[in-house]
């Protein structure tokens, strides 16, 4: 591996576990789902700069419709189901919960595609659910708790069919311009929640505001083209197998950014979680590799 894969692979861990931290720190400012337009839209104007650079081509009209819900689904759904649930939810335990993600991928793929899911992944399921008890366990809040922990298992739920369904748009439109498209759909979506934004901004602390902006250039945009280096140069299961240290990353930076002080339950809940969806990567299969570049923030 030379320095620059390197450096690619170090950019996505860092800046994908750098946003669980990033989004709780935007939520002392900003509603949740104004936070997720805000972000939204300072991606789609990265991504429109970069769009008349490189003269990107728009998709194919046929194509829209399907876009839209990919939009909805990856990147409006997902995004804003995960603000309202870090309400309630430490920065580290929400990207354990993200990162189960595989586990919903490797159902749904046996579900709509009849793909196989031998013991290992319905072991590592089972184990990974485990590890959800002990992370739900691990925070206080009570039933708001509880209630966080299932908004961001809806979040993954959302992201996970984004990835099960988008394979032939990818082969069609390349990586970067679908992931262009589906987040100018989202941040569409987004913004018949946008009124009343323009006085949150005049409102929000300054350092709420610079997250919302870290959050759209950098996990949203910065983070898509580190990991398109990675995936044109070695593939896709390498650009993956990094992609499990973005929970610890998480835990570290939300502990510097933050002062959030992981709970031993925690801890051992993550640990579970991650050898459970480890075990449904048993098969062998690059499928798998691929679908779990969405453990993000």
């Amino acid at each position: 591996m030379d320095i620059r894969m390197a450096a690619a692979h170090v950019l996505v861990i860092l800046l994908w576990g750098s946003a669980f931290a990033g989004i709780r720190h935007g939520l002392e400012g900003y509603s949740p789902e104004h936070l997720s337009f805000l972000r939204l839209f300072i991606g789609s104007v990265a991504l429109l700069c970069y769009a008349a650079l490189t003269k990107m081509k728009l998709p194919e009209r046929k194509d829209w419709p399907v876009i839209f819900l990919f939009g909805f689904l990856g990147f409006a759904v997902y995004q804003t189901a995960l603000n309202f649930g870090e309400q309630s939810v430490s920065a580290g335990a929400a990207s354990l919960l993200v990162s189960t993600s595989p586990v919903f991928i490797g159902f749904l793929g046996r579900i709509f595609y009849q793909e196989s899911t031998g013991k290992w992944y319905w072991a590592g399921a089972s184990i990974s659910m485990l590890g959800i008890i002990f992370i739900s366990m691990g925070a206080e809040g009570g039933f708001n708790l509880g209630f966080g922990v299932l908004l961001i298992l809806i979040a993954s739920l959302s992201e996970s069919l984004y990835f099960v369904f988008q394979k032939n748009y990818l082969n069609k439109y390349g990586a970067l311009p679908f992931t262009a498209y589906t987040i100018w759909a989202a941040t569409l979506f987004m913004g018949f929640l946008a009124p009343g934004i323009v006085d949150e901004i005049a409102e929000a602390p300054i350092g709420a505001t610079m997250s919302a902006i870290y959050l759209g250039l950098f996990p949203t945009v910065v983070a898509y083209f580190a990991l398109a280096y990675i995936t044109a140069k070695s593939g896709t299961s390498e650009a993956a197998s990094s992609l499990y240290l973005t929970p610890a990353a998480s835990f570290i930076i939300a502990w510097i950014w933050l002062g959030e002080v992981p709970a031993s339950m925690t801890i051992a809940g993550g640990m579970i979680t991650l050898i459970g969806v480890s075990l449904t990567y048993f098969k062998g299969r690059n499928e798998m590799a691929e679908s779990s570049l969405n453990i993000k923030g």
